[in-house]
């Protein structure tokens, strides 16, 4: 199996985990950083995904590729729209063109159920409610998707997009900015202010990082007609849902500075997960508090 972007923080989980099952595993990253797992069975290829234009050496021996390789983020995808879309997309056509070319089977692509949908009037959300993204990165994920079908209709190339939610847990680094809840975790620990924009109210689906990889492990061998899937909990937290259970499982009383409300944001974004629990055989299993318990115990 290739995995792009296999040294990131939901790359190299699925990546421990696929060796464990006893898959061989390609990685191709834009640097091969260091990872807490045994890289006996692993072949790194260190590649910049946006540089390469033939990616059919990196191809070859493979049969399913999972793709989770983007360049931008949602608070940073509108700042140059141009490279978001030139970066993300026009790179993942020159590797489905050569895709085609060779022995790979199918390829899961990681979407984004918190950017695609945009605005809703309905909660949870199921896959096929209308996609209407209100930020570039939403809108550079819906157009990989509508390629993937493309090559599917026009070449019979196999593939599964899942819409993830926000993961969290063992990878992230509050330190660096990396997702809200290490991002709490760490300022509380360190009696620093939180941020917040808006009013806190806004609403998620998180689904800590052990779940995630669960599913994502099965997908190689699910044949059904599913080619879209949603992936979280199925659960809505807020951020000041997230900063008390921080706060109460740490007995600390934190400090929070409300800031303007950013115009990517959307209020309220839950998945509908039924699909997915009924395809993969598959539910989560890690509640919030459980999940930020285990983040707790590993900064302990």
């Amino acid at each position: 199996m290739l995995i792009l972007g296999g040294t990131g923080f939901i790359g190299s989980n699925l990546c421990q985990k696929l060796l464990e099952q006893g898959c061989k595993v390609r990685i191709m990253d834009r640097t091969m950083k260091k990872i807490d797992f045994n890289s006996s069975g692993i072949e790194f290829i260190e590649a910049d995904f946006t540089q390469v234009r033939d990616f059919k050496p990196f191809l070859q021996g493979i049969d399913i590729l999972y793709h989770f390789i983007s360049t931008t983020v949602p608070a940073t995808s509108n700042v140059n729209k141009v490279f978001d879309i030139s970066s993300n997309v026009c790179s993942t056509l020159r590797l489905l063109d050569d895709i085609i070319q060779t022995n790979v089977k199918k390829i899961i692509f990681l979407s984004s159920g918190g950017t695609v949908y945009g605005q809703t009037e309905m909660n949870p959300i199921p896959e096929e409610y209308p996609t209407n993204p209100i930020c570039s990165y939403g809108i550079q994920k819906l157009t990989i998707e509508k390629y993937l079908f493309y090559y599917y209709h026009e070449y019979g190339l196999d593939y599964q997009i899942i819409r993830l939610a926000n993961p969290y847990g063992r990878g992230q680094n509050g330190k660096n900015g990396q997702g809200v809840i290490p991002i709490f975790i760490h300022k509380i620990l360190q009696d620093e202010e939180i941020h917040i924009w808006g009013d806190g109210l806004t609403t998620r689906d998180y689904i800590y990082i052990d779940d995630v990889i669960n599913a994502l492990s099965l997908l190689p061998k699910y044949s059904g007609s599913n080619k879209i899937l949603n992936l979280g909990s199925g659960q809505g937290s807020t951020l000041i849902d997230i900063v008390n259970v921080i706060a109460e499982e740490l007995n600390k009383k934190p400090e929070i500075k409300f800031l303007d409300a950013r115009s990517i944001d959307v209020k309220t974004n839950v998945l509908d997960i039924s699909k997915i629990t009924q395809a993969l055989s598959w539910r989560p299993e890690k509640s919030l508090r459980d999940g930020i318990k285990l983040m707790l115990e590993r900064e302990g």
